[in-house]
Formats: C-alpha cells, sequence, structure tokens
C-alpha cells in the first residue's frame, strides 16, 4: 500500500506540475478563448497562479479517488492539501515580495514548485499516518467544489483587491 500511495502522489505531482505549466500558457496560446480563461490564468496576479495548482490537482483527485477506496478520508486529505498549497503561494510570494521587492520569474516559478511539493508531501504524510478523522468527505469534496466555482466565477467578476490585481498591467481579471 505504501509502495502504491507513493507512486499516485508522485503522478499527481508530476500531473500538478505539468498541468500547471500548461494551464499558464493556454489562455494566450488559444488567442484569449473565453472557454478556457476560468481554468487557466488570464494575467499574471497571485490568484491567477493559484489557479495553475488547483484545477491539475481537482481534476487528478477525481480520477485518483477511483482508486483510493481503502482511504475514507480521501476528500478530507484532499481538501487539506489543496487549502495548504493555495495558502503558500501568496504567503510566499508576498513574503518574499515585501521583503526583497520585484521578483525574479525564476523566483516565481520556484514558489509554484514548492507549494506543489509542500502539499503532496503532507498529503503524503497524511494518507500514511491516517490520524486525520473525517466526519463527513462529501463536505470536504463540496468545499473543494466551491473553490473551484470562485476560481471561475472571479475570473470574470474581478474583486478590486491586491490578490486578483495583474502586477504588470495593473488590471484585474480577464476583462484587464
Amino acid at each position: 500500500m505504501k509502495l502504491k500511495l507513493l507512486r499516485w502522489q508522485f503522478a499527481d505531482f508530476a500531473v500538478t506540475v505539468l498541468g500547471g505549466v500548461l494551464l499558464h500558457f493556454l489562455y494566450d496560446r488559444t488567442k484569449q478563448s473565453v472557454l478556457i480563461a476560468p481554468f487557466s490564468s488570464v494575467n499574471e496576479s497571485t490568484w491567477e497562479h493559484m489557479k495553475l495548482l488547483f484545477f491539475p490537482m481537482f481534476i487528478f483527485a477525481l480520477f485518483q479517488s477511483r482508486f483510493f477506496n481503502e482511504f475514507k478520508n480521501f476528500w478530507c486529505v484532499k481538501l487539506v492539501g489543496i487549502l495548504t498549497g493555495l495558502v503558500l503561494i501568496p504567503m510566499l510570494f508576498y513574503t518574499y515580495n515585501g521583503a526583497i521587492g520585484k521578483s525574479p520569474d525564476w523566483l516565481n516559478i520556484a514558489i509554484f514548485f514548492i507549494s506543489v511539493a509542500v502539499t503532496f508531501i503532507l498529503e503524503t504524510w497524511l494518507f500514511k499516518k491516517d490520524t486525520l478523522h473525517c466526519k463527513s468527505p462529501w463536505l470536504a469534496f463540496a468545499l473543494i467544489c466551491l473553490i473551484g466555482v470562485l476560481f471561475v466565477v472571479f475570473t470574470f467578476v474581478t474583486p478590486q483587491i491586491p490578490l486578483f490585481q495583474d502586477p504588470l498591467t495593473g488590471t484585474y481579471g480577464i476583462n484587464g
């Protein structure tokens, strides 16, 4: 079981990293398709970069859940993992930007990779430990879906706060 878990988690890590990189460029590569916009980065805001972690993780988790019947806490672990990654991206970005100032692109890319890695290390540990008490896996799944809905909605109806602001253009969301 441990080897199976490690293989799945490594595959999830690879899919998330590769999917995130693909989604970073997909919107522009599809001539700014409105159908692609909800799931890919439409600008360089921190919020849009959080999508790059969320959607590949969620899609792979839907697939992975079919093979993880022995883990009754699957969706609760996935919720903790997704929330960890989504918190780490802005936390690391704003922490080093506040300390250093404008960041080079390689550091932004490193933040994405670090956030994904920490997420999967935490998930793997939670699966192995099996101590996360999940009273309602369906509630955890519903919360993950709600996060996905917020990513889609905020692509088109974007709050005017710094998390959503493109640092290059000063604009917000798809209409920027």
